[in-house]
């Protein structure tokens, strides 16, 4: 239910966008299938708009959507044994959807009601639930855009929705792992790089930041032994 309501507020905010950016509604329909990158979507806007070349478009996708290779390390094993659903787990691994699927307990150890599912029920649950979140993006984009191509709207500060949503998943996993090390890194170092290098590398520099330090504290202080880690 977060996702769903989150998503259809920065999918509509994205098809709004669009439409001013001078856009046909149906490429809302397609970025949201193909790409499905919301805040890579958010920036291929602005970059359309702009004319920015193929090279140019690129390399800025590859800074923003870097955070994604983290992502799909960490769910190597668990996308292990899920057969033919794999490409599609990965492709469909955005932030939200990684946020959900990370957090399921590990089949043999689980102690809970997931703990007794075959890996086959566990496939067919994270796929579902890929699936679902895609389809809540797309359903948010083609309604923003359906709108704005109809009716007329104030967008002035509409494009802070996804920022909104990420601050919202990080408070949640604030409170769920209770481990604050990792979110007081990874904020002094976004700020560190957004003061001190250009925007288009501070995205990069910060997660390389992040993840270093991160390696370096986890191995001078094991997790089982450091309070607060």
């Amino acid at each position: 239910m977060p996702v769903l309501l989150g998503y259809m507020a920065i999918g509509i905010a994205f098809g709004l966008l669009l439409i001013e950016a001078g856009y046909a509604w149906w490429l809302s329909l397609v970025m949201s299938i193909v790409m499905y990158a919301g805040a890579g979507q958010y920036i291929a806007v602005g970059l359309f708009a702009a004319g920015a070349g193929l090279v140019e478009a690129t390399l800025v996708q590859v800074v923003v959507n870097a955070r994604h290779a983290a992502y799909g390390l960490s769910m190597l094993k668990r996308f292990e044994k899920t057969g033919p659903f794999k490409w599609y787990l990965v492709f469909a691994l955005t932030d939200e959807t990684f946020a959900l699927l990370s957090s399921l307990p590990e089949i043999e150890s689980a102690k809970d009601g997931l703990g007794k599912h075959t890996e086959t029920e566990r496939t067919l649950f994270m796929f579902f639930v890929a699936l679902l979140d895609q389809f809540y993006w797309i359903t948010g984009s083609v309604i923003g855009a359906v709108a704005g191509s109809l009716l007329p709207f104030d967008l002035e500060g509409v494009g802070f929705a996804l920022t909104s949503l990420f601050i919202v998943l990080m408070l949640e996993q604030i409170l769920k792992i209770r481990k604050p090390t990792i979110f007081i890194i990874s904020t002094l170092a976004a700020l560190g790089t957004v003061a001190f290098f250009p925007s288009r590398a501070s995205l990069l520099l910060g997660m390389a930041i992040s993840l270093v330090a991160m390696y370096v504290i986890e191995k001078g202080c094991p997790s089982r032994d450091c309070k607060g880690g």
